[in-house]
């Protein structure tokens, strides 16, 4: 396995090298083995924090129809 390509595989719910699961199935690559052991609560960290953000909310400009 090449040094600092690590992925976690959301198929699998483990972290695999650069010969694992396809793109469509992982997330990464990052830098250690511990870093993609932690993806899924990366994500979620990063999901709450966007949740949250008044700069990404449904009721903002640019949320309804279409103005064309």
């Amino acid at each position: 396995m090449s040094q600092g390509k690590f992925y976690f595989c959301t198929k699998h719910h483990a972290v695999e090298g650069p010969d694992g699961c396809g793109p469509m199935d992982r997330l990464g690559p990052y830098a250690t083995r511990e870093e993609a052991e932690h993806a899924l609560e990366k994500v979620q960290e990063r999901n709450e924090t966007w949740d949250n953000d008044p700069n990404w909310n449904d009721e903002g400009p640019g949320s309804g129809p279409s103005m064309r």
